[in-house]
Parts: structure tokens; sequence; C-alpha cells
């Protein structure tokens, strides 16, 4: 069973038992422990400039600076999270990135714009005007806590988990769909091997060691993959020393209607993803997020996202990835992930240090997303198993939901004949896996609240009016 909630306050407390939340750990352990944050999470960062930034035609240095500005301002954002101020901030351990969510809207924009010139401003004039517009209704967002029960959380925990494990997956096979050695011996071999030594770090080893065993397994995992010819140092040859993401280098925002209400429908499922992240994050740091960390954190996110277009960055939002970390190594400081966030600035400020992250090949961070995405998974689990699964009702939520949640995943062509605007949601499972457990929940166990659901062991036993029933 979870703790009980600590009072969430914007002070630090003092002569008190501090929640592990607010503890500041020794400066080696919270380095280690931020850079741990960063790597889980910077091929994520990084994807989302660099496909809109290959759809715009930039050159390879212009590309460069565009993947910086997402670094550095996904650090700007992640200090909003975890640190906070007034009313701004979940103050929870969470890392802050672009969200891959407005990539097919962004690359709309781009395919329609007349002048490729164009493209990278009026995407920038979208973002700043979804952003404030989220920041706004932030608090009347944050209210929709309320239809979070157990059977609720712990279904879309469980989405998020499942949702990011093909992007272990497809990390495993390779940085490039499209090459020969995509899927190959060699690099599933290489996700394997780092995969077992995270396990045998986490089995055999203690304290400190066990809690950073991802960074330890990126590292070794790396080392083994030299020999093999995929770890490639050219980044760090060819990066600056130093650069700063001048703002609006690619000219100043334009304002379009239609990629407003494109980028608006993306801000509103990053919303929507972002509560269910810090419910999530809320269950494992034993911190439950009520309305108002609610309301804090997405003022957060929507205000980063306003503000990265300064810098040349796209919309941001939670990571979900970096939860699976947080569950697996118990470290639970947000003062971590604001190290973490650090990180990215100074990546974000020399392209050099961003370049050393970029060396860890793509098949040994796939090794290591299977443990970060299936303990997410597993936290879900855990949630789900406090839920009351022994009503009928409770089974039926988590099925449908799971199931719905599970479409975009299985059947990714599912929804090919939906608007383009529509699928922005559709297409995301963790959102409409969210959007159906909530309403299931509502009809089931709220409207009509008169009748008590049957207890029932298995999802498909008869409840007891219909066992009841003789047989003719």
């Amino acid at each position: 069973m979870a703790a009980q909630p600590v009072p969430r306050t914007d002070a630090e407390p003092t002569g008190e038992l501090k929640h592990p939340v607010d503890e500041k750990l020794p400066a080696l352990k919270m380095a280690t422990s931020g850079l741990q944050h960063v790597a889980a999470m910077y091929a994520g960062v990084v994807a989302p400039p660099l496909i809109v930034g290959a759809a715009v035609g930039l050159s390879p240095t212009e590309l460069t600076f565009l993947t910086g500005a997402c670094l550095f301002t996904a650090g700007l954002a992640t200090f909003l999270q975890t640190l906070g101020f007034w009313k701004i901030g979940a103050r929870l351990p969470f890392v802050n990135g672009v969200t891959f969510a407005g990539v097919a809207p962004m690359t709309a924009v781009v395919a329609s714009a007349k002048d490729k010139s164009d493209a990278l401003p009026i995407i920038f004039g979208a973002v700043i005007v979804a952003g404030v517009l989220g920041f706004i209704a932030a608090p009347f967002f944050s209210k929709a806590v309320r239809f979070f029960p157990p059977v609720v959380t712990g279904s879309v925990i469980t989405l998020i988990g499942v949702s990011l494990l093909p992007v272990a997956f497809g990390w495993a096979q390779g940085p490039n769909p499209a090459a020969d050695d995509y899927g190959s011996t060699t690099n599933l071999g290489l996700a394997a091997a780092t995969l077992v030594i995270v396990l045998l770090l986490r089995r055999f080893t203690r304290g400190f060691v066990k809690q950073i065993a991802v960074l330890l397994g990126l590292v070794i995992g790396t080392l083994v993959a030299i020999p093999f010819g995929v770890t490639d140092f050219g980044p760090v040859a060819d990066a600056n020393v130093v650069g700063f993401p001048t703002p609006f280098h690619f000219g100043a925002p334009q304002f379009q209607l239609a990629a407003i209400l494109s980028l608006c429908v993306v801000m509103v499922v990053s919303m929507t993803e972002s509560t269910a992240d810090m419910l999530a994050l809320g269950e494992i740091v034993e911190r439950p997020a009520d309305e108002k960390t609610i309301a804090a954190g997405l003022r957060a996110d929507t205000l980063g996202s306003a503000l990265s277009p300064l810098f040349n960055g796209f919309m941001c939002s939670a990571f979900a990835q970096n939860i699976g970390l947080v569950a697996m190594t118990r470290i639970r400081s947000r003062y971590v992930v604001a190290t973490g966030g650090g990180f990215l600035v100074l990546m974000g400020l020399c392209p050099m240090a961003a370049s050393l992250i970029a060396v860890v090949p793509r098949p040994v961070l796939g090794g290591a997303g299977v443990v970060l995405f299936g303990s997410v998974a597993a936290s879900g689990i855990q949630t789900l198993v406090r839920a009351g699964l022994e009503k009928d009702n409770n089974v039926l939520i988590v099925a449908v939901s799971l199931a719905v949640g599970i479409i975009p995943i299985t059947a990714p062509g599912f929804y090919h004949a939906f608007p383009q605007t529509a699928r922005i949601v559709l297409d995301s499972g963790i959102s409409t896996g969210c959007v159906a457990a909530v309403v299931l929940n509502l009809v089931f166990n709220h409207l009509g609240k008169g009748q008590e659901a049957d207890e029932v062991t298995h999802p498909m036993e008869a409840g007891e009016d219909l066992k009841a029933v003789p047989a003719h």
C-alpha cells in the first residue's frame, strides 16, 4: 500500500523529516543519477528536431543547431517542472522535453508551406499560441483528477509502459530502418548484452552502484559495441565546443490559423498524457498528485512550451520513459532530475557535450529501454492490484481501456481512414486508453451508483443475478 501523501509546500521544510522527493543527495550521486536520466531520454528529445529539420531541408550545421536548441529548452522546461516558482511546477522528479505527438502536424505544416523557410516560423508561432492557451486552461484541466481512481490510473500507467516498449524494440534493431543492418543479429545481440549487464548489476551489486545500473549498462554496452563498428565517435570530432541558441534564429514567429488549431489539438493530447504521467509518478514516489500539483505541473508544461520557440525549440511535455527510471532506481529526489536539466542546458550550450550522449549506439539504448519501460508497466500493474479487481465493473474497465490503448501499437494503420487532425489523438494509445478508462469508470462506477457491482473472479463469470436464474 502506498504511503500517505506528504503535504506539498513551496518552501523547504525546516526541522522536519523531508520527503524523499525533496532530498538533496551528495554531489557525485546527484550528477551521475541526473546524467542517467539524460541518457534515458536523449533519443526522444533529439528525434523530433531531426525529423522536422530534415523535412524542412536544413543543412547539417542548421540541423545540429535545431537539435541543440531543443536540448536547451528541454533543460529549461525541466527546471520549471522540478524546481518551480509560484504556482508553476509539479515539484516532482519529472524530465521535460520535446513531445513526439507534435511531429506529424509539424511535418504537415512543412509540407503545406509554400516557402520552406517559413515553415519553422509558422510552427513556432503555433506553439506559442498553444502554450499560452494551455497555460490559461491548466487549472480547469487539472480538475479532471477526481476522475482518476486507481482503476483508471493503473490502466493508464500500464499503457504508458506498454506504449513505450515498441520504442525500445525499435532502438534495439538500429537507428535506421532502411539500413542493411537494421534488426541484424549484431544489433539485437548488443541490445541483449546491455539488458543482461543491467540485470546483473541490479542483482549482484548494492547501494549506489545498483542505483546507477542503467548508466553503467549504457557505458559498458557502448564499450562492448566498439569492436563491432557500431559506435560512432564522429559527432564528437565534428561538434563545436560552444554554441548558443540565438533567439528566433530561423525568423520571427508567424501565426497561421490552421497550424495553430493543429498544435492546439497536440497541446490537449500533451496535457492529457502529462496528467496521466503525474498521477503515475505520484504513485511511484509516494506523493500522490492532487489537483493543485497537476495544475502546477500543467502550467510548467505549457509555459515551457510557450517560451521554447524563443530559443528555437518545440512544444515540451513530461517524458514518460524517465518514470521507469525512478521506479527502478527508487531515487525520488526532484533535485536529481533538476541536475539532469542542468546537463540538458549544458548540452544545448556545448554541442560537443551533447555529442557524447549521441555516441551511445541505438541498440545499447534499446537494451536499457526494455528495463526502463517495462518498469513503468509493472508499476501500473501494482496500482491495479489495489484497484478492486474483484469487481466485475473494474475488470471490464481495465480490459476495454487496455485494449483500446493498445490498438495504435498492434495495428498502426487502424485509424487510417480518419482525418489527420483526429489521428493526432487516436494514434496516441495513452490518450485513447486514458479517455476510455475515464468514461467507462463514470458509466460503470458513478452513473446509477445504487446498483452494486457483482464480485467475480473472472471477467466472463456470471454475476449472482444470472446464477440465480434456473435453466430451462
